[in-house]
């Protein structure tokens, strides 16, 4: 299946050179592959930005990490400072931690 253009270009790094910024909390909704999250919400709910495969990358401020349920497979803490990566399985709908 083919990428369209609107998928692309919201996957093309000429478009996504600056991190996202927002606060934690339990359902976030993510524009740019490095999004930095303030504050201790844990995450229960990611809204994808596309439908198809991709992976995002979450810095955490605080100790928030993310929950299993709605649409992320395993319950994850986090560590200040580091960044968590995540792909978005299409077949399930849900966010897989790697690692």
């Amino acid at each position: 299946m083919a990428i369209t253009a609107s998928d692309w270009a919201q996957l093309n790094p000429a478009n996504n050179f600056a991190a996202g910024g927002m606060a934690s909390a339990a359902t976030i909704a993510p524009t740019t592959f490095l999004t930095v999250l303030s504050g201790n919400t844990a995450i229960t709910s990611i809204t994808p930005p596309v439908l198809h495969t991709h992976m995002l990358a979450l810095q955490f401020a605080g100790t928030g990490g993310i929950t299993a349920g709605n649409n992320i497979t395993t319950t994850k803490a986090s560590v200040a400072g580091e960044v968590m990566l995540l792909v978005f399985n299409p077949n399930t709908q849900k966010y897989v931690p790697v690692g």
